[in-house]
Parts: structure tokens; sequence; C-alpha cells
């Protein structure tokens, strides 16, 4: 939403009022407006940069030891199944 020519007369006296008052207030907002306007492109060029690569990006670590987990659950209740059927079977025969 833009804003009004009000608005913003009131806003460019509000900060040349607090410009003079206090400069290394508004030397150290302006060096903090800098950072993040660099941190931004920064994001903006990785996201783009890596926008043709997500297709072959690699699994995060906690989706590798979800995976790892469920196959290690899925053979012990496979060795549990084997075992029991084992002594069901080794039970049934006539000594």
């Amino acid at each position: 939403m833009a804003w009004s020519q009000d608005e913003e007369r009131m806003l460019l006296q509000i900060e040349r009022h607090l410009i003079d008052e206090d400069p290394r207030l508004a030397a150290r907002l302006e060096s903090f407006n800098e950072r993040v306007q660099r941190r931004e492109n920064d994001r903006r060029r990785r996201e783009t940069d890596a926008a043709p690569a997500r297709s072959r990006r690699r699994p995060r670590r906690s989706t590798v030891i979800i995976m790892i987990s469920w196959m290690l659950i899925a053979t012990l209740i496979a060795m549990l199944l084997v075992m029991v059927l084992r002594h069901d079977a080794a039970a049934a025969l006539p000594l």
C-alpha cells in the first residue's frame, strides 16, 4: 500500500529530526539497513542460482535418519516373525 503525500512528508520530518538529534543512532540504523539489504540480495541470488539445482538436491539429514530408523524397525519385525514361526514349527515337531 502506498503512503500518502502527507504521511511521506511527516516521515521525512521525523527522519530529519532523529538524524539531527542523534547522528550516531542514524548511522547505526543506516548500517543495519545496508546489512539487511545485502543479506536479502544474497538470499535472492542464492535462491535463483539454486533453483535448477533443486531437482538434484541431497535429502536432509533428518530424512536419512528417519529412513534408516524405518528400515531397522522393519528388519527387527521380520526377525521376530521368523523367530516366532521357527519356534512354532519346532514346538509342533514330536520328540
